[in-house]
């Protein structure tokens, strides 16, 4: 999809303004036949993801008692997965959306500034890989973000009312995330996290997995009857 974005972008003029209009068009025109496709694609995912979610979620339940895990395995986690994939539909259909509206600030930029009109020209031509790396950031999110907002279902649904945050535990974890690592917290009360540094803060509320890039995850707290 992200190249076929570059394809159609790259086939009118980097440096021409009056070709911004009908390129939006046709991208737009893209994102709308994307529709089915977008579907296919969410329900893959959300279903893969579902299954294994409730396979690490009954291990990790494996000392609830018997009633516990019957609630467990009837958990419905239906109605987070139709709005999960609702949303993911979204996303996806707005890549090449975004795309257009990336080509025309860029177009502007040139006619106020023609002594940069060549390197954004350039920056033009650069969509199809700018549309990828936001195709790769959307993947790698919501495949998280999923698996945390099935995890916290199912919790619920077998009274969890607090959980554990876990960060994945090397180097590359935020300063943020490491912060919050082993701290209780309710799955009704989000906690404020830094995303930002110490210099630049920029706290934003949200549960583990559920921000761009996370690997962290919840532990969920349950009752051993």
């Amino acid at each position: 999809m992200a190249q076929n974005v570059g394809r159609i972008i790259n086939a009118f003029p980097p440096d021409e303004p009056n070709a911004v209009p009908p390129m939006a068009a046709v991208l737009n025109a893209y994102a709308e036949t994307l529709t089915e496709w977008a579907r296919a694609t969410a329900l893959q995912m959300v279903t893969d993801v579902n299954r294994r979610d409730r396979d690490a979620f009954m291990e990790r339940a494996r000392d609830l008692s018997t009633g516990l895990r019957q609630e467990l395995r009837n958990a419905e986690t239906g109605r987070v997965m139709r709005q999960l994939m609702g949303e993911q539909v979204d996303l996806i259909k707005s890549i090449p959306i975004e795309a257009a509206k990336r080509v025309h600030v860029l177009t502007s930029e040139a006619l106020l500034d023609s002594t940069r009109a060549a390197e954004i020209a350039k920056e033009i031509r650069r969509s199809g890989k700018v549309a990828e790396s936001r195709a790769l950031l959307i993947a790698r999110t919501e495949v998280a973000r999923t698996a945390a907002k099935l995890t916290e279902a199912r919790a619920q649904a077998v009274g969890s009312t607090h959980y554990i945050w876990r960060t994945s535990g090397d180097s590359d974890v935020r300063a943020g995330h490491r912060h919050m690592n082993g701290k209780v917290f309710a799955w009704d009360d989000p906690p404020m996290v830094n995303e930002g540094d110490a210099k630049r803060p920029n706290w934003i509320r949200h549960h583990p997995g559920e921000i761009w890039n996370c690997r962290c995850w919840a532990e969920p707290i349950l009752a051993k009857e």
